[in-house]
């Protein structure tokens, strides 16, 4: 679905993306793992159009994106959960999910896909007419998800979804995932600080060194490599 080659980004001198290839096939779930600044970030940003590479390719669907605006992007399938949710906090629950479907204009099918949300986050529901500033930061999250889902995404990309959440709110976020992909056959590219729970959700994952892919492989596997155990699952 989704195939970058030698893709590099630089910003001013510093050399964020140094060549980096990735392959993410329809209906799986792909993860990038790699500790602060390894160019985990960057690599989503570019693919949304968000920050111009230097160098490389990106083809969705068989098709050139790169240089395409953010929109385009999102017109063609592929929505962006961002790092710290980024809701619109002053508007409500409602509105929030609305927005994500800014670029469709089937209004009976929207009404239904937001009705789609909300059985799939219930805590969503209860609070559909509070102002998204109001929620905790998982209800956050789950709405950031959903709104996403908003623009019938054929890709997901979502960068840290568990950043500042406890482990028991952080693990449904993560389960949530997964059924969507299971459930839905939803292709998602996600970034995750928790490599173990990453790991367990995951088909194939990549790791992602000061802007090098320096392994990569079925999750399965990474999550018994030695390398891997010491360096992110804290295994000695």
């Amino acid at each position: 679905m989704l195939d970058i080659k030698n893709l590099h980004v630089s910003y001013g001198g510093i050399r964020a993306l140094q060549g980096i290839s990735l392959h993410v096939p329809e209906g799986k779930i792909i993860s990038l793992l790699g500790a602060n600044g390894a160019g985990k970030s960057t690599t989503l940003r570019t693919i949304m159009g968000i920050v111009k590479p230097t160098e490389g390719s990106i083809e969705f669907l068989g098709g050139n994106i790169l240089g395409m605006k953010s929109f385009q992007v999102v017109m063609k399938g592929i929505a962006l959960v961002p790092e710290g949710r980024r809701v619109f906090t002053n508007l409500t629950v409602t509105e929030n999910l609305a927005l994500g479907a800014y670029t469709r204009n089937d209004k009976v099918q929207i009404q239904q896909d937001i009705e789609e949300i909300y059985e799939l986050f219930p805590r969503l529901r209860e609070r559909e007419k509070q102002s998204a500033g109001t929620l905790s930061g998982g209800e956050q999250q789950m709405l950031a998800l959903g709104r996403a889902l908003m623009s019938k995404p054929k890709l997901l990309m979502i960068d840290e979804p568990s950043l500042g959440l406890a482990p028991v709110l952080s693990q449904g976020v993560l389960s949530r995932l997964k059924e969507l992909n299971q459930t839905r056959g939803q292709t998602i590219l996600l970034i995750e600080q928790n490599a173990r729970a990453a790991l367990s959700i995951a088909d194939y994952a990549y790791i992602l060194e000061t802007g090098r892919i320096t392994l990569e492989g079925p999750a399965a596997e990474l999550a018994t490599n030695d390398a891997v155990r010491k360096t992110y699952l804290g295994i000695h």
